[in-house]
């Protein structure tokens, strides 16, 4: 006898689609009686074009082409100042373009997300994209071969390139652009690992490797790992900072102990110390950081930070949570976050030894959000309530006043820099292509891959631009950029008239 079929049919998925629409209405309406905010998806409009003309058309190009580029020129000069210290091994009298020229060229292939050296070869060599740069980029004469660059990161100190990055960060500090967006007074700075190159041959001495296993047999793996610091800020906005790569000789090899992040965390604690040494911040670390030696060295920093607390790390701590919560009453504070109810709980002062023969003590502060929510199933109409709980250590007392900020302003957004690594490797930035075979090569690519996510975070926030980028989207308002400067849709006059006038760059 055969089994009646589940599937539904297209009356029935015609009528769940209305049942849902209906019950959606109806927990909005219920979640702003109870004063409940709902989240709006952001979304591009699904709508035929807004322009009626060519001359309308035109006129939109133009003004999105040199917004971006006055934002690049804005930080111009300071990128060319810190570029010109990299010292050229190139013969003088055999060079045909300056390697500042070069790096310019390198950052603009990222800004218009090139997918690899060969298409930016063929794309922005053509004569119309050739006379559109240099129209709007009066110092590019010419533009090299793609190799030409390769070269010259293969025999520099790439890490000069991410030296200059580093200034360009640090001058918009010093100019107040990212004030507004601080959490508890503090810049927050998301320290993160993520695989950047894969491949079943090794091909430099500094690729990790691990062993993976296929059936009963088993293969070795090559890898690059790199541990990255991004700016977190909780509308969103995520600025690229500064990268470790883990390299197998930084290990012990004797050993054959490998680098880790762990490893990679205390040398870049170290360089974001020294770069950034009276900047008041506080660290955003997901939970594989939760343990003594990383909090210590936040501690010697004079860091502020909140980590990821999983149920199974730190068992000492979570006995000292469960065994005092129940004692200190007073330690909990209720809120409404969007169209989440929350219900936070705290213990502060709890002791945590660690080391040999556990001698070494840090005085952590923990606290546990359990949060509800309702929404509609997917597969009915029937409106559910989830359930969610997150916890963190946090290096300073938590109270009714700071829990907000810390939490959902701080820790919460720790996500962004996993944002940011998705927009990199799927969004255009080919954060997983190679772009050379030589680990210094590879490792300049990615830093002026990092400058080139820079410079399109701030005009994609630029106050000028945010509408069109609201209505193309980010990726759709790179294409509408790039498709702009292969057609003669730039009026010269009005170009240089508008790139002549005064600029000041101001973040929504």
């Amino acid at each position: 006898m055969s089994k009646v079929s589940r599937r539904l049919n297209r009356e029935q998925i015609k009528q769940l689609r209305k049942q849902r629409k209906k019950a959606a209405k109806v927990l909005r309406e219920k979640q702003q009686v109870q004063g409940l905010k709902v989240p709006i998806k952001a979304a591009i409009p699904n709508r035929k074009s807004e322009y009626g003309s060519v001359q309308e058309e035109q006129k939109a190009r133009q003004e999105a082409t040199t917004e971006q580029v006055r934002v690049f020129r804005a930080q111009l000069p300071m990128l060319l100042k810190r570029l010109s210290k990299i010292k050229d091994p190139r013969n003088p009298k055999k060079i045909k373009y300056k390697h500042t020229l070069l790096m310019i060229y390198g950052i603009l292939t990222f800004v218009f997300q090139m997918s690899s050296r060969r298409e930016a070869n063929r794309e922005m060599t053509r004569p119309q994209f050739m006379e559109s740069l240099k129209l709007l980029f009066p110092e590019l004469s010419d533009l090299p071969h793609n190799d030409t660059l390769m070269r010259l990161l293969a025999s520099i100190d790439v890490d000069e390139i991410q030296s200059a990055l580093i200034g360009l960060v640090r001058k918009l500090i010093r100019a107040k652009k990212f004030v507004r967006y601080l959490v508890d007074n503090r810049y927050p700075i998301a320290i993160d690992g993520s695989q950047k190159v894969v491949r079943n041959v090794q091909w430099s001495e500094e690729c990790l490797e691990r062993e993976v296993k296929k059936g009963d047999d088993s293969q070795m793996q090559y890898y690059v790992l790199v541990l990255e610091a991004s700016l977190a800020f909780s509308g969103g906005m995520t600025i690229p900072l500064m990268s470790e790569f883990l390299s197998y000789t930084q290990g012990d090899t004797a050993t054959k102990k490998q680098d880790c992040e762990q490893k990679a965390f205390k040398r870049l604690a170290k360089r974001l110390k020294a770069e950034f040494s009276h900047l008041t911040i506080m660290v955003l670390l997901d939970g594989l950081y939760p343990n003594g030696p990383i909090m210590e060295q936040c501690r010697k920093n004079k860091w502020d930070y909140m980590v990821v607390l999983q149920n199974k790390s730190l068992k000492s701590v979570w006995q000292e949570y469960e065994g005092l919560k129940g004692l200190e009453t007073d330690n909990h504070f209720n809120m409404n976050w969007g169209n989440r109810k929350q219900q936070f709980e705290w213990v502060n002062g709890i002791e945590y030894y660690y080391g040999p023969n556990e001698n070494k003590k840090q005085i952590v502060h923990v606290v546990v959000c359990e949060e509800s929510w309702q929404e509609v199933a997917k597969d009915s109409a029937e409106i559910v309530t989830m359930q969610s709980r997150h916890a963190w250590i946090s290096s300073k007392p938590l109270d009714q006043f700071n829990v907000h900020k810390r939490c959902n302003l701080g820790a919460r957004h720790r996500w962004c820099i996993e944002s940011g690594f998705l927009v990199e490797k799927r969004h255009g930035y080919q954060y997983e292509h190679m772009f050379a075979y030589n680990w210094n090569a590879m490792k300049g690519y990615h830093y002026l891959m990092r400058l080139g996510h820079l410079i399109n975070v701030l005009s994609h926030n630029c106050e000028r631009l945010v509408e069109m980028v609201r209505e193309l989207g980010v990726r759709g308002f790179i294409r509408f950029v790039r498709e702009t400067l292969s057609g003669p849709w730039l009026d010269p006059l009005w170009v240089r008239k508008r790139l002549a006038a005064p600029f000041q760059l101001r973040l929504i």
